[in-house]
């Protein structure tokens, strides 16, 4: 009977045996699996330090030759060299800017896919769009802010009104009000023309044309008595004498039009709207790659032969931190909003 007992004992001692076993083997495994991930995380943290080790796609979410894309490619070609590694543009045009925009959204996270952003892209389409496809603040990560594009105001050399304030009061003594043309619906001009509206009750009736050659065309020939465009078309015509220049929209004059006051000296109180481009990435960059990124895109920036290539296309450098370009894509968003929804702007 003691040894039926004894041996009833026996299972017990050796289920005991089992569970440290399996204790010792689940430890085991764990231990290597710590390995495991601690070995993945340097080697993510070395290829961080060591980024970039091949070459990074610039997707430029419109067509080769414009000054978005032509801005690009510069700045793609100074990055090149202080990386180390080609920066090659790849245009991907669409939807104003929606296709390639998505494409850079949906990339791998790793710093080899960029985006050349546009303000009208990122802060205007997805009130003006029933849908973009991707989320601006949530699908993309800043990386900083390339330059500001100043807007002006102008019109032929005959046109009766000189001023702004000349325009503001032609505008509200027209029974079917005055006519300004930009490049096209829901672009940067105009939402600035109808923000021009709201704030001064001007009477000014939009005239959207397919890109802001045609519309220069027009006012050129006297067809059509205000455009509303980036400075970079305007300066020839209005250093010429072809055009005159009414205003321009940023907070301090134009260094290549200097004698052209503000909106803001005209007596429109915080009228400081430009079209900007920037470098981007996917949503969830490592910090590492965002940081050095900024880092050489500033020193890119901060070159004067740059700023002043730049220059030339109507563009002035702003060299800055990746935290204050999201800050400025975000209140462009809200602001903006506003525009387009009090004036009722949907895409054609």
């Amino acid at each position: 009977m003691l040894d039926f007992f004894k041996n009833k004992a026996m299972p017990h001692t050796s289920c005991n045996a089992h569970v440290a076993l399996t204790r010792r083997l689940f430890q085991a495994g764990w231990l290597t699996l710590t390995a495991a991930y601690l070995g993945m995380m340097a080697l993510s943290s070395h290829a961080q330090s060591n980024y970039p080790t091949k070459p990074i796609r610039l997707i430029v979410p419109f067509t080769p030759g414009g000054v978005t894309d032509t801005s690009g490619r510069l700045i793609a070609e100074q990055l090149s060299k202080r990386l180390g590694q080609q920066v090659v543009v790849d245009n991907k045009p669409g939807a104003s800017g929606n296709i390639g925009t998505q494409m850079v959204t949906s990339a791998e996270p790793d710093g080899y896919t960029l985006l050349l952003g546009f303000d009208g892209t990122l802060v205007i389409n997805p009130h003006v769009f029933a849908k973009v496809g991707f989320d601006t603040v949530k699908d993309l990560a800043p990386i900083g802010k390339i330059g500001d594009a100043v807007l002006i105001l102008v019109s032929p050399p005959g046109f009766q009104a000189k001023t702004l304030k000349d325009v503001i009061a032609l505008s509200k003594s027209q029974p079917g009000g005055l006519s300004y043309g930009t490049s096209g619906t829901g672009g940067t001009p105009h939402i600035a023309g109808e923000l021009l509206k709201m704030r001064t009750g001007a009477n000014l009736v939009h005239i959207p044309y397919k890109g802001g050659g045609q519309a220069m065309t027009d006012v050129l020939g006297g067809n059509i008595p205000l455009v509303y465009t980036a400075i970079a078309g305007a300066i020839p015509h209005v250093k010429s004498g072809k055009l005159q220049a009414i205003a321009v929209s940023s907070a301090q004059r134009a260094s290549t039009l200097p004698d052209v006051p503000t909106f803001i000296e005209n007596g429109v109180a915080d009228f400081d709207i430009n079209s900007w481009v920037g470098l981007l990435g996917p949503a969830k960059m490592p910090k590492a790659i965002v940081d050095k990124l900024n880092s050489e895109l500033n020193l890119v920036l901060k070159d004067p032969e740059v700023r002043e290539r730049l220059n030339g296309m109507g563009i002035t450098a702003t060299p800055g931190s990746a935290d204050k370009f999201g800050d400025d894509i975000k209140r462009d968003l809200a602001r903006f909003g506003t525009v387009v929804k009090a004036a009722n702007i949907k895409a054609d």
